[in-house]
Formats: structure tokens, C-alpha cells, sequence
């Protein structure tokens, strides 16, 4: 049987344009339009979707504390939702099946959106994720804080989503309309993009410090990022400064995390944004730093890192509890039907997270067996360890003001071990308290954990919002497959 696909063809289709940054006050209305685009990737011109006619999407910038009315017209592939990911808003505009209606092609919706918190946030479809998200539906939001002493001085920002997305003879490969394939890993991709370009170049002055906005939108990649020859500081998470600014050599991001990086150019040269793995080290982009000069008063406030009293505080409060038991248990596992797990092991010997390496699927390492796995014949589950319920049957329940402790295990035992990002919707934020039973040593808000294959990570919901919310793997394919469940918060 012959399974239809998305459309591919390019014939009659607008050139992709360039991405758009666009300012937007307090009481503002933007148009926000989905439709297909011709993209040119390398010597390929390959049919994508795209926010407003670009791939990524136009990056919204708002102060925090604003609100903004945004209409959507879907004029894509399929119906689709418009997610809003990491902001606290209305959970009327969530953007998931449980909180509206799909929009339908030709149809229209218009969400509300608020910015409680400063930071930097992307927005995503919510139906058929696998799909739209390969196919460019992506866009960053930054919010900037209401107060001017929330971040550390810098000369400029940039907002930069980082992806992949899986060629095959000149076109992107073949995605089915009736459900995703790649379930056992998700869809690795073999192009890198950077705000949708391949290895794209960016500038920079001599003492130059760019605040960069990082955020993976890859459907399965984990990125780990770095500036080779320039000093890169950690200022920032998923929602907000971290507790204690630090200079590092990289940051880590899974599918739908955030970092908020300053990084101090000091000298002229060319310098790559780099992606290094075990295996093998790619670049991504290239700054071209120039000998012009910039405000030395921003570049010598780069080596004050600074610790920031309100997670300090938040600290202090956490500290005593640290040691009780959860609240609640979920357990990350996969169930392979017999036939495709004989298939798994045969292809997977030798490699994957649990036979001892750092517990990230770095890459696809069993493509041709991934490519054949779908929700038929590959389950991802989230399991309630308390009651048992799987998946859609797990029935949570908070009210606003909750401190919920939960304990995130990703078995060894499954069929498939591998890393999982967790991503809770906008009923509130968390912080991880420790991973593998070791305090973490920087707090910051999150709504987005890393839990690598074989590890145990306590993370703290502060519980804001009420609604029907989600939380769910945010590999897209994993998603697609029903690892995810619902919970409700009374006010």
C-alpha cells in the first residue's frame, strides 16, 4: 500500500523571503499567515511551509507585561493550531486540540496572547507537529523585560532557532498524511539550518557583545552549541536569568530549549557557531568580527557576572524540601511490537544511550529501521508510577498556587532508551531541583528538561495558570505517538 504524502511540488510558489523582526506594543494586532513557500537549501529548491512567507517565521519582539491580539490564517496543508511555547497566557490560547478547535485550511483564528515573563519563546503548530515543524513552522518571540537592570548591558540581540531537516534526493523527504513514521527517535535531518539558511554568515565588531537568543527547533536533535575563540556567558534559560550568571564553553539544548547566551567578540576573525558531538563537530553559522570598535563601557561590564536575587531567593526557600519524596512519578518508556524489536536490537547493537555513553541520541544511528517505526508498531509512553495510567488516562489535578514535586525516570528497562525533553504547557513554570539526586547547581525558570536515557530528574512546578493544560515529549514524533497527557488547575 502506497501511503499519500504532503504535497512536494514547488511549480507556481513564492520564493521564501527574508525573516522579519517585528516590534509590537502593548494593544497591537498582528496577521499571522501559514502557507506554502519554494525554499532554496544548497543546490535544492525544496517546497516548505512558512509563517508570513519566510522560514523561520517573523521574530516578535514585546515588552514584557504587554498583550497582543494575533490573527491567524491557515492557507497550508492540513488544519493546525498555533502554539505558543513557554508563555503563561490564557489557556483559550494555548493552541492545542484540547483548548480550541483546529483551524481549518482556509479558515481563521485569533488568539490573545500576554508576556508575563521576560525571555526568549518560539511559537509552533500543535497538530500534525511532525510535519509542520520539518517543514519550517517555526518563529521566535523575545520579551523584553519592564525591567531595564533584568539582563546585563550588551550592544545588540539576536534571535537565532537552530534545526535540521532531512533531505533525500534533492527534496525533503517524503511525511505521510496519515501519521508519522520515525517514531522510535523522531526525524533526524542531514541539512542544518540557522534562522533557515545553511551555514549562514553574521557580524560583529571588535569588543562586540551580542546577546544570541538560542532556541532549538529541531523535531529530535539535541544541540550542543559553542563559539569557539570568543568567551560565551550564561545569562539565561527556557523562561528567564538564570540564578547565577557563568562563563561556559557551551550550551546544551534538546527539541523546544532555550539558552539567552552573551557572547564578547575581542578580537577581529572569523569565528564558527559550532555544534560538537562525540562523533563528530559541524558548523552551523559564521561571525565575521570586524575591527570596528564598540562602546567599551557594554564590553568591560561583560566580565561582571553577576548572581540574581530572586532565584537566590527562590533557593532558599526550595533548600528544606529538597529531600522529600515526590508528589508524583512519571515514568518514559517504549513498547516495540515483537517483530520490530528483533528488527531494533539487530540494527542498535553497539550504539545508543544505554550501552553506557552520556545518555543522548547524538544521531540517527538505525535510520533505515527508524524510518518504518509509526504509532502502529512503536508506543512511547508516560506512565503515572502511583496509579499506572498511561498517557492520555493520566488524570492530574492542582489548584493555582500549587508546589507540585515530580520525579521524571527514563527507563533503562524500555524497549528503546533513549533522551527525552519534557515540556509542560502554560499552567505555570519549574525549576529543576536535581538530576541523578544532585542538587542543580544554577537555577533557572524552565518549562522544558532534558532527561537523558537512564536518568532521574525532581523538578518543582509553581503552579500559575488555570486551564486544561499539556505535558508531553517534545521529540515531534514522540508527541505525534501520544506520549503526552492533560491536567487540570482550578483557580
Amino acid at each position: 500500500m502506497v501511503l499519500e504524502s504532503f504535497p512536494r511540488d514547488v511549480a507556481g510558489l513564492a520564493g521564501a523571503g527574508p525573516v522579519e523582526i517585528v516590534e509590537l506594543g502593548d494593544g497591537d494586532r498582528f496577521e499571522l499567515r501559514i502557507g506554502p513557500v519554494a525554499k532554496r537549501l544548497g543546490d535544492s529548491t525544496v517546497r516548505m511551509l512558512g509563517y508570513n512567507g519566510s522560514v523561520p517565521g517573523p521574530t516578535l519582539r514585546v515588552r514584557q507585561g504587554s498583550e497582543v491580539l494575533v490573527d491567524i490564517e491557515n492557507l497550508g496543508d492540513t488544519e493546525t493550531t498555533v502554539h505558543w511555547h513557554g508563555l503563561r497566557l490564557d489557556n483559550r490560547y494555548d493552541g492545542t486540540h484540547g483548548t480550541q478547535r483546529p483551524i481549518p485550511v482556509g479558515g481563521r483564528f485569533r488568539a490573545v496572547l500576554s508576556f508575563p515573563d521576560p525571555g526568549g519563546y518560539w511559537y509552533h503548530p500543535h497538530i500534525r507537529q511532525d510535519h509542520g515543524q520539518e517543514l519550517g513552522l517555526y518563529g521566535g518571540i523575545v520579551v523584553a523585560p519592564a525591567d531595564p537592570g533584568y539582563w546585563p548591558p550588551v550592544h545588540r540581540e539576536i534571535s537565532l532557532c537552530v534545526d535540521d531537516v532531512l533531505l533525500l534526493d534533492g527534496d525533503v523527504a517524503p511525511i505521510s498524511r496519515s501519521g508519522p513514521d520515525h517514531v522510535a527517535m523522531g526525524r533526524y535531518g542531514n541539512v542544518f539550518l540557522v534562522n533557515g539558511e545553511i551555514n549562514p554568515v553574521l557580524t560583529a565588531g571588535r569588543g562586540e557583545v551580542v546577546r544570541f537568543y538560542l532556541t532549538n527547533t529541531a523535531n529530535a536533535r539535541v544541540f550542543n552549541l559553542s563559539v569557539p575563540g570568543a568567551t560565551m556567558k550564561l545569562v539565561g534559560g527556557d523562561s528567564g536569568h538564570v540564578e547565577q550568571e557563568q562563563i561556559v564553553g557551551g550550551v546544551i539544548l534538546a527539541p523546544s530549549e532555550r539558552a539567552v547566551v552573551d557572547v564578547l567578540f575581542d578580537r577581529p576573525g572569523r569565528w564558527p557557531l559550532r555544534h560538537s558531538t562525540p562523533g563528530r563537530v559541524r558548523e552551523l553559522a559564521t561571525i565575521e568580527v570586524g575591527d570596528r570598535r564598540s562602546d567599551p563601557q557594554v564590553t568591560s561590564a561583560f566580565h561582571l557576572l553577576r548572581r540574581n536575587t530572586d532565584l537566590a531567593l527562590a533557593r532558599e526557600r526550595i533548600t528544606g524540601s529538597l529531600g522529600d519524596e515526590p508528589d508524583h512519578t512519571l515514568s518514559f518508556l517504549a513498547e516495540l511490537d515483537a517483530e520490530m524489536g528483533h528488527h531494533h536490537h539487530h540494527h542498535h547493537h553497539g550504539h545508543g544511550a544505554h550501552d553506557g555513553d552520556d545518555g543522548i541520541e547524538w544521531e540517527d544511528t538505525m535510520a533505515e529501521f527508524n524510518r518504518t517505526t509509526t504509532p502502529a508498531n512503536t508506543r512511547w509512553k508516560i506512565v503515572d508510577v502511583d496509579t499506572g495510567a498511561v498517557n492520555h488516562d493520566i488524570a492530574w489535578r492542582f489548584r493555582v498556587g500549587d508546589q507540585v514535586k515530580i520525579r521524571l525516570r527514563n527507563e533503562l528497562a524500555g524497549d528503546h532508551p533513549m533522551h527525552h525533553p519534557f515540556h509542560v504547557h502554560g499552567a505555570g513554570r519549574f525549576l529543576v531541583l536535581s538530576r541523578d539526586g544532585v542538587i542543580e547547581p544554577n537555577l533557572v525558570w524552565k518549562d522544558t528538561v532534558l532527561v537523558r536515557s537512564g536518568e532521574v530528574v525532581d523538578i518543582l512546578l509553581d503552579v500559575t495558570n488555570a486551564g486544561h493544560w499539556m505535558a508531553h515529549c517534545h521529540i515531534a514524533e514522540h508527541h505525534e505517538a501520544g506520549m503526552m497527557f492533560s491536567f487540570d488547575v482550578e483557580g
